[in-house]
């Protein structure tokens, strides 16, 4: 028989366990929503059949769509192309953290220039950063314009209440101010500062002979991050320079990008992968994003 050989036998088991350790994953996320799910299966099953014994009568009008099902199978497509997502970077990313390699980085770049729906890449411009995969630390909310404060550097009081304890950098961002003015600040600013990363750009091997070079390269470059552990993604800008080696951090994340990418600081702090966006002509937009947009 097939299953008997060797080699499918060794395809059974890694599946397997691949299968395993997604569903691990999977329940881990949406713990809440998969429970509530198994403990109202039945009452679902009874309602929908009911729903069936109705539309059978002669003079029953047809019903509306159940928004529970139609709310399920959205669901249910998200987990699946987050699960798909996360599946793929398994099979490429290093059990221990490391730089990686460039064929790795490619074969990476390509997963997620298909998933999103535009080029993203570890290099690009004949410029790359000292590595694309590490550990994320938090960083402080970033002076926007001159005066900036925490009591003007929120939108809604629900922002404030939930990053105010974030503070702010006693420093300006490595290019200084988002906007010269708050009367001359943009959205566009505004949502630099919101999903910023700080880099280790005086880490790249020839920065030192290329200052001015690299540092108008960096300033604001669009990059997408992502937690290969729970497959958040977001659309973010290089806004300032750091964190230091010694920290045994590689990058840090504005504290809304942490926040959306479900990442710690200190003992807890995990790894993100973050490739550059080449989009010349700015028509992504900054923020969260999900697998399967196209932007032209």
């Amino acid at each position: 028989m097939i299953s008997a050989r060797p080699h499918y036998k060794h395809l059974s088991q890694k599946w397997t366990a691949r299968s395993k350790k997604l569903r691990e994953k999977l329940w881990k996320k949406h713990k809440d929503s998969l429970e509530w799910l198994v403990g109202n299966s039945k009452q679902l099953a009874i309602g929908s059949l009911g729903g069936i014994l109705l539309l059978a009568g002669p003079s029953v009008p047809l019903l509306p769509k159940n928004p529970l099902l139609i709310v399920s199978n959205e669901t249910k497509k998200d987990v699946d192309v987050t699960s798909s997502l996360i599946s793929d970077l398994s099979l490429i990313l290093p059990s221990a953290m490391r730089p990686l390699t460039v064929n790795e980085e490619n074969k990476i770049a390509d997963i997620l220039s298909g998933d999103f729906g535009f080029r993203v890449t570890a290099e690009l411009d004949n410029k790359r950063l000292n590595r694309s995969y590490g550990l994320i630390g938090a960083e402080q909310h970033l002076a926007r314009f001159p005066g900036d404060n925490m009591y003007t550097h929120f939108d809604t009081k629900e922002e404030q209440d939930k990053f105010w304890s974030s503070g702010m950098a006693p420093g300006l961002g490595a290019w200084r101010y988002f906007a010269l003015s708050e009367e001359q600040m943009t959205q566009k600013d505004k949502l630099r500062e919101k999903y910023y990363l700080a880099v280790q750009t005086f880490l790249v091997p020839d920065y030192n002979s290329r200052v001015e070079e690299y540092r108008d390269f960096f300033k604001f470059r669009k990059m997408l991050i992502v937690n290969p552990e729970n497959g958040k993604a977001m659309v973010v800008v290089i806004g300032d320079a750091g964190p230091a080696e010694w920290t045994g951090k590689h990058l840090g994340g504005s504290p809304e990008v942490m926040d959306y990418l479900e990442r710690e600081d200190g003992a807890k702090k995990g790894p993100v992968i973050y490739f550059f966006i080449d989009d010349p002509n700015d028509t992504i937009p900054l923020g969260p994003i999900v697998p399967k947009q196209s932007y032209g």
